[in-house]
């Protein structure tokens, strides 16, 4: 996707915690977290495990395919003014290969055609010269499609 220069809408924070998963979308690279103690696959990064409470955590890369979790189409304008141009949009859970969860938007496709189950690939969204935004498009033949850019 293409950097625009008047990019309206709010920006991800980064913090000391979720630095590594900026820098990485930044690169085109879809990452999470995984407890070294318990196993537990972690998205939004945290600094301990959610189960275990235990501070050993690593980033793994994702190989940027997974299917919709949920979703929901949103018709109205929210708070924020930014997202009048995208009415209607899915806004989704993202179940990963790798077994996490995210939550993002599936893009390049009608709503309508939104389900349950669709396979999807990530693409990234590069809103600044700084931000990169991770989102899901349907999967594209039997491999990735040129646009995905996840690095395998």
């Amino acid at each position: 996707m293409t950097v625009s220069s008047q990019y309206a809408k709010p920006l991800p924070g980064e913090s000391p915690e979720s630095k590594p998963y900026w820098e990485a979308a930044r690169r085109h690279e879809l990452v999470f977290q995984s407890c070294g103690s318990c196993g537990r696959k972690i998205h939004f990064p945290r600094v301990v495990c959610p189960g275990c409470l235990s501070r050993n955590l690593q980033w793994r890369k994702a190989l940027g395919i997974g299917s919709v979790y949920s979703y929901t189409i949103i018709y109205r304008q929210g708070v924020h003014p930014g997202f009048a141009s995208d009415i209607p949009y899915v806004y989704a859970i993202i179940e990963l290969e790798e077994g996490v969860r995210m939550i993002s938007n599936v893009i390049n496709v009608d709503p309508l055609k939104v389900t349950i189950g669709m396979k999807v690939n990530v693409v990234f969204d590069d809103v600044t010269d700084k931000v990169s935004i991770p989102k899901f498009e349907p999967l594209q033949g039997k491999g990735l499609d040129k646009k995905a850019s996840c690095q395998l």
